[in-house]
């Protein structure tokens, strides 16, 4: 579905192709209830965890495939991992953040340079700016 959404993007177009989609999400949807199928005796605690992610995935399928119809969402969450990932190294190579100011300095210094990357500036750029007394600020919306 991610690759129908590229293509669709790519060639300028307003929607993902119904009859490919549709295709999609039966797949989707069979695979689901594989699932459910598979594991409905639920006899042990991976085989409940399991069930109930292949319920949700058919419960909440519009919450899922969100991206295929709004592009404005994303289809994966890996710019948010990518976000919190130095915040979870910093405590990992120096044990913790020492005081509650520091960690409030460090993840508000982390989140302008992410902002700033994410609208095409370079973090030395962005630091150099902010250096010279004339920080960086995103264009409104």
């Amino acid at each position: 579905m991610q690759k129908l959404v590229s293509e669709a993007i790519e060639q300028d177009r307003d929607a993902v192709e119904p009859a490919a989609l549709a295709a999609q999400i039966a797949a989707y949807r069979s695979a689901a209830v594989i699932g459910i199928n598979q594991t409905a005796a639920r006899s042990s605690k991976l085989m409940r965890k399991h069930n109930a992610l292949a319920h949700r995935l058919i419960d909440r399928q519009d919450d899922y495939l969100r991206f295929t119809t709004d592009w404005r969402v994303t289809a994966d969450n890996n710019g948010c991992e990518r976000d919190i990932r130095m915040i979870k190294l910093r405590q990992k190579v120096s044990g913790v953040l020492r005081t509650l100011a520091g960690a409030r300095q460090f993840c508000a210094l982390r989140s302008y340079l992410s902002t700033a990357a994410k609208h095409g500036l370079h973090f030395f750029e962005a630091l150099v700016m902010l250096t010279e007394g004339r920080p960086w600020t995103p264009a409104a919306a």
